[in-house]
């Protein structure tokens, strides 16, 4: 009895000392929480605590905006299109160092910029020898185009203006009877063809529009043809104006002796070096392995010219649908008719005397440090080099950013702000020549930007005209643009928004949100190619336009002429300069919103809708049938949308709930930011395009159906229509389905 008493007062005595050890753990725990001031000022408190939490400050938002100023874009236009700059010239060379300077200022700077050299593969007119088109009988000239451009101000006698002439044609002297070939389609030619007309050895006219610039002479040389002339017609380009009294000086109108330079090149990056960055040490290919640049010279001139060589040509009357703004009917060929201006017997003779050479092309790269998350990037660009003055294309961007940098360059150096993720700001070198500048920083810097990148905004031509916004991305993109568009007011009203009138000039249905702005989508005509084809970086291009109920131009009028200048800008694109405000705040909204915003402003429900667009078409009419027939079913390529729909809904879902915690986790906004971010990369598939450099996004990548669904799909269903063979569209089927399951499961709840 003695034992088991004494035992019993043991466990007694334990049991009390756990009691008081429980109170004591409590009591202290209850001290620390409150001993220690909300503010996160507690003593031993790490400085994150206070920031990790921030979210984006809409005060900061509307004072970056009130900062902007366009009497300062103007000021930055005016000093960026004082001379010609193309890629690797004085002028270009002289931009570098003022980009540097601007962002290295001690007052409006930023945390650092840096210049990064690229050893490119570019292609010149030899100055001693010009490039030309002539009229020839037996061994006379009878007739010569234009060398130079009007000069109808004084920007066009600058010294550095670059004569006419396409980038990356070879050299050479074909001579043959002209043909006119509309745009050179490989459907123009054909019809030529088609319309009993021998192509061997002749020489093709052809207008811009319809097919790339180099294709015009790929799909020549195909027919035999020896030699390319391209114009611009002023049906496409003017609304018909042809005469020097309806045009620039006087209006917006291409002079009759304007001539669009431009690259003839099917590709983008340094041609030596695809898939590497061009440095001294790497690999470069053969010149003669180069794919997708005129096989045949290739040269372009004005319409004057053009008129007086197309109004004099023989044989019968091209299509409607050719016919042009040159004051005649156009004629085919080939050669001249009997009456006109030259003798019948007479050949062009088209002469090239372009040179190719490597030569060291510049990045001029711009930093700011996040503070809590430094390493996210969002990237800013525009490229720097243009093929005159580039006053609107590229210098109107160029200005837009450096506007961009001076003010959050002064909140930066001032204190008042530091962004949550780094910025990165890039001005591209020669761009002109094929998007090369951005392109070798993608390949350089590839495994960081894939692992880092939150996205990347594009302002190129930041003003075409003055009417509206225009603006393109993928569809993650579009809730932050819609975001910002509807804080900034249109330079026409202080109550219309930029957001309303965006979508009263460009607008379409959506099953989610009714009517709405259409965002467009991105090809590969600017420096966002790379960044979304190559990496899957989420990817967008803003920009303001022209109203397409009060021009048909195909783009605005002195694109890459001698013509595109600040006075150009100032009295026709944009005078006053609210536009480029508009945009600088549009874009700068967007750039804030991508940099500060605790959750990524980036929808990734968008997605469903385009999806289904793409699938929409494949599943019904002709191309619904010839699935059927051939065995095909697009049941799997239905449920994977499905699928990605549902995910995504209850992904935001997620998002919402924790954006209503009090104190979300960062590791958990770390989470679904990485998931959001990682999303666009769900839909790369390097095999599905293994003859199309860089292009890896299943949704985006090129194509040359006409079918407006799935890229590969499209191509590979319009080739099976022709050839018979199913297996490349049951392949293709396969990748889409591949790619939207994917990233289904990219955003599904991790375990």
């Amino acid at each position: 009895m003695e034992s088991m008493a004494g035992c019993g007062m043991s466990w007694l005595k334990i049991l009390g000392a756990v009691i008081v050890g429980a109170l004591l753990l409590t009591v202290g725990i209850l001290l620390g929480h409150f001993a220690i001031p909300k503010g996160g000022n507690g003593q031993g408190a790490p400085s994150w605590v206070q920031t990790v939490g921030r979210d984006l400050s809409e005060s900061l938002l509307q004072s970056f905006m009130d900062q902007v100023e366009s009497g300062k874009i103007r000021e930055n236009l005016k000093s960026l299109a004082s001379q010609p700059h193309m890629a690797t010239t004085k002028g270009d060379e002289e931009l570098v160092k003022l980009l540097l300077s601007r962002w290295q200022d001690p007052q409006i700077g930023l945390d650092s910029a840096s210049e990064d050299v690229y050893g490119a593969f570019l292609s010149f007119p030899d100055p001693q020898r010009p490039n030309s088109v002539a009229v020839v009988e037996n061994s006379s000239q009878i007739f010569s185009t234009r060398r130079s451009e009007k000069n109808v101000t004084a920007d066009q006698a600058h010294a550095d203006v670059v004569q006419p002439y396409a980038a990356y044609a070879p050299p050479g002297n074909p001579r043959g009877r002209l043909v006119y070939a509309n745009q050179g389609k490989h459907s123009d030619y054909q019809e030529l063809v088609n319309m009993g007309i021998d192509l061997n050895g002749t020489i093709a006219i052809t207008r811009y529009g319809g097919a790339g610039r180099a294709a015009k002479a790929v799909n020549g040389a195909e027919f035999g043809v020896a030699g390319v002339v391209v114009y611009t017609d002023p049906a496409d380009i003017n609304d018909g104006r042809a005469s020097d009294e309806e045009t620039y000086p006087n209006s917006w109108y291409m002079p009759p002796s304007g001539v669009e330079r431009g690259s003839y090149n099917g590709y983008f990056g340094d041609l030596l070096t695809p898939y590497y960055p061009a440095k001294e040490f790497t690999y470069r290919i053969k010149e003669s392995e180069i794919q997708g640049i005129p096989p045949i010279p290739t040269q372009p001139i004005g319409f004057e010219d053009a008129q007086t060589l197309i109004c004099n040509l023989s044989g019968p009357m091209a299509p409607t649908s050719w016919q042009g703004s040159l004051g005649c009917s156009y004629p085919v060929g080939p050669g001249f008719r009997t009456g006109g201006l030259f003798p019948n017997t007479s050949d062009v003779q088209v002469n090239v005397h372009n040179q190719r050479v490597i030569k060291n092309s510049s990045n001029v790269m711009g930093f700011i440090r996040g503070s809590e998350e430094p390493d996210r990037y969002v990237l800013y660009g525009n490229h720097r080099d243009s093929w005159v003055h580039g006053a609107i294309d590229p210098s109107s961007g160029t200005a837009v950013m450096l506007e961009i940098t001076r003010v959050l360059g002064k909140m930066l150096k001032e204190g008042k702000w530091r962004p949550r993720r780094s910025i990165i700001f890039g001005s591209w070198g020669a761009e002109e020549f094929g998007l090369i500048g951005s392109t070798e920083y993608t390949e350089e810097f590839y495994s960081k930007l894939r692992e880092r990148s939150v996205a990347y905004i594009n302002v190129d031509i930041s003003v075409f005209a003055n009417a509206t916004l225009r603006a393109q991305g993928t569809p993650p993109a579009q809730s932050v643009i819609f975001a910002a568009a509807k804080q900034v007011q249109t330079p026409a009203s202080s109550s219309v928004s930029v957001y309303d009138n965006w979508r009263n000039h460009f607008n379409r249905i959506s099953p989610s949100y009714g009517v709405i702005p259409n965002l467009g989508s991105l090809g590969a005509g600017s420096d966002y190619a790379s960044f979304i084809h190559y990496l899957g970086i989420t990817s967008m291009d803003i920009a303001y336009t022209y109203d397409r109920n009060k021009t048909s131009a195909r783009i605005y009028p002195a694109y890459h002429t001698a013509f595109d200048t600040f006075d150009y800008a100032d009295r026709f694109i944009d005078p006053g300069f609210t536009s480029h405000q508009a945009v600088a705040r549009t874009a700068g909204n967007v750039l804030l919103r991508l940099a500060d915003s605790l959750v990524l402003p980036l929808n990734v429900s968008d997605y469903g809708e385009k999806l289904e667009e793409l699938y929409s078409v494949a599943a019904q009419g002709d191309f619904l049938a010839n699935l059927t027939v051939n065995n095909l079913s697009l049941d799997p390529l239905k449920a994977a949308i499905g699928r990605f729909k549902s995910v995504a809904a209850d992904f935001n879902q997620r998002v919402t709930k924790l954006k209503e915690e009090e104190s979300p986790s960062p590791l958990q906004i770390r989470m679904v930011n990485d998931q959001i971010m990682l999303l666009e990369r769900a839909f790369l598939n390097p095999q599905a395009f293994p003859n199309k450099y860089y292009y890896s996004h299943v949704i985006w990548a090129s194509k040359s159906s006409d079918e407006a669904t799935f890229p590969g799909l499209a191509d590979a269903y319009t080739s099976a229509l022709e050839t018979g063979d199913w297996d490349q569209v049951r392949k293709h089927l396969t990748i889409v389905v591949q790619a939207v399951e994917s990233a289904a499961s990219a955003l599904e709840a991790v375990a």
